[in-house]
């Protein structure tokens, strides 16, 4: 499992060298591991054991907050700024033996996913003062500071064991993968004050890259293929999935008598960014699906960052979720540093990052008091949509070499506002998966209220479709996350 995990990190990275650090639940009996590579050879140098893991560490605290076990960790991370880090200290004296190295025993005392059927067990809630928060009710200022301490808690694990990689293997480039590499908070923390000067994470860094992982061993490690590093790296942007062709969609279209024009790219990229600068959502499907658990400009909704009402149209009337989950930026690679403290690529969207000082909004001092959900109603930069409440935000660069056309359509909204960034979330509603398919889009699209749909070439406007015919029983068809 963690060899898989490894793989997909190392041999599709930009380096020929590297050290590797897998992250997770636990694999096998795994649960941490670090790895050499050199050329087109792995070797796993150390590895922690279960029930010692940092993956069930985090995700008890995802169960006691009240969120989805292997599916809720990133509302944890997303919910951590609200709170403040009032539990750390009980956390390190109670749960675990954090060393200098960053290795760590957990107290199982206190856990029962090793023997029961919950993360946490009676002990557990004895120490946090209470039950765990039922899934659904309101979050109250306890869970964000949870959130906050556990964040706290993971990001100081991973930058002591980064160090100590460092001082054993020297090198300045590192590879993650794992669950726990998804912690694009702790990532970005490792890559500004972490000892390695050049990280890669791979994007579908979860277990779902065991599989690109498991075919890469074989390739290198059983048949001894020659290794040829691609500087950029070699995951094609992730648009590693299926694409639909114009006529495939059309064809689908007329069959359920929707409205659309077709229209090409000269024509339709002015227009979209004229569309998308009046505060309209849209629905964005070209080119081949991302492979990973991120929307990456092939299967998108779209906004503008500068709208101050984009985050809440888009969790409340879109995604038909939590008000509190932050939004990322799809910014032009080559304008990253005009609007973010970050001067490298972050293609997959796996770099959290601050907003530079001076577009950031001052706060009053009444402002500077509020407390938790209440800092959600100020608006922190000129691109309040994507700036979360510490000033950072989750960035996604865009490169034309990848994805030329998303990278034409941010090129054309800037153009006609002078803002080289959009929103971009996965195109799904809560607890579905993404989009795959036209017919898939097309029902995401008239079940919500967004307003345009693109696909392909071809573009939709929801005033003029035919009314939809479906029932609200969809919302019951996939379990929430």
């Amino acid at each position: 499992h963690h060899q898989s995990h490894a793989a997909s990190a190392f041999y599709p990275s930009p380096y020929k060298k590297a050290s590797v650090l897998c992250l997770d639940g636990v694999g096998e009996w795994a649960t941490t591991t670090c790895w050499k590579g050199d050329g087109n050879s792995l070797k796993l140098v150390w590895e922690l054991d279960f029930p010692h893991s940092l993956g069930l560490l985090y995700s008890a605290f995802t169960y006691y907050t009240g969120f989805k076990v292997n599916s809720g960790e990133y509302k944890l991370m997303g919910l951590a700024p609200y709170g403040e880090p009032v539990y750390v200290d009980l956390i390190l004296e109670k749960l675990l033996d954090l060393k200098e190295d960053g290795t760590f025993k957990l107290d199982m005392s206190y856990f029962n996913y090793a023997a029961g059927l919950t993360m946490t067990n009676n002990k557990f809630a004895k120490l946090f003062n209470g039950p765990a928060r039922k899934s659904e009710t309101e979050i109250s200022q306890k869970e964000m500071n949870l959130s906050r301490s556990i964040q706290a808690v993971t990001e100081e694990i991973v930058l002591r064991l980064a160090r100590t990689i460092h001082k054993e293997q020297g090198g300045d480039a590192l590879c993650l993968a794992g669950g726990v590499a998804l912690n694009c908070v702790s990532n970005g923390r490792l890559l500004r004050e972490g000892p390695f000067k050049k990280i890669w994470i791979q994007p579908a860094a979860g277990d779902a890259g065991g599989s690109l992982g498991a075919a890469l061993v074989t390739w290198y490690d059983y048949y001894g293929k020659t290794r040829t590093v691609n500087p950029n790296d070699d995951m094609k942007g992730s648009y590693l999935g299926p694409h639909s062709t114009t006529s495939k969609i059309t064809s689908y279209l007329d069959s359920v008598k929707a409205k659309y024009k077709t229209l090409d790219d000269e024509i339709l990229m002015p227009k979209l960014a004229n569309i998308l600068a009046t505060e309209n959502v849209v629905g964005w499907f070209q080119g081949r699906m991302e492979f990973g658990p991120r929307s990456l400009g092939g299967r998108s909704i779209i906004g503008d960052p500068r709208s101050t009402k984009m985050q809440s149209v888009m969790n409340l009337k879109i995604k038909y979720r939590e008000s509190f989950r932050p939004f990322a930026p799809a910014v032009l690679a080559e304008r990253v540093g005009d609007y973010f403290e970050h001067n490298t690529s972050s293609p997959y969207m796996l770099m959290v990052a601050p907003i530079i000082e001076s577009r950031r909004l001052k706060m009053t001092d009444e402002q500077s008091k509020l407390f938790g959900i209440e800092k959600l109603k100020i608006s922190r930069s000129d691109l309040p949509s994507i700036t979360h409440v510490d000033y950072s935000a989750r960035i996604q660069t865009v490169h034309s070499e990848t994805n030329s056309r998303f990278h034409a359509l941010i090129k054309e909204f800037e153009k006609q506002t002078g803002c080289a960034v959009l929103v971009n979330t996965s195109f799904n509603v809560r607890g579905e998966p993404i989009v795959c398919t036209p017919e898939d889009a097309y029902r995401c699209f008239m079940r919500t209220e967004m307003d345009y749909l693109v696909l392909e070439n071809v573009i939709l406007d929801k005033r003029q479709q035919p009314k939809w015919k479906g029932d609200e029983s969809w919302r019951d068809e996939f379990e929430l996350d």
